[in-house]
């Protein structure tokens, strides 16, 4: 098992280009690829990217998930 974020644009398409801080290096467990997105998700949301999928291989485990602070 492999797992990978797919960065999404505020349209809801994977992004043209992406930041930095993203990465598309595989994680080798849920728990490392949530901790990255955990740390990096305002780096991230800075660099353009608005949402974010998480997948084992081919397989869409969850998302798109809003990178956006929810407001009080």
């Amino acid at each position: 098992m492999t797992f990978h974020w797919l960065y999404l644009d505020n349209d809801g398409q994977p992004a043209a280009s992406i930041p930095e801080a993203a990465t598309t290096s595989p994680f080798p467990t849920q728990a490392d690829a949530e901790g990255f997105i955990g740390d990096m998700w305002k780096d991230l949301l800075d660099g353009g990217v608005s949402a974010v999928e998480l997948y084992d291989g081919d397989h869409k485990i969850y998302g798109p998930m809003d990178l956006s602070p929810v407001a009080d």
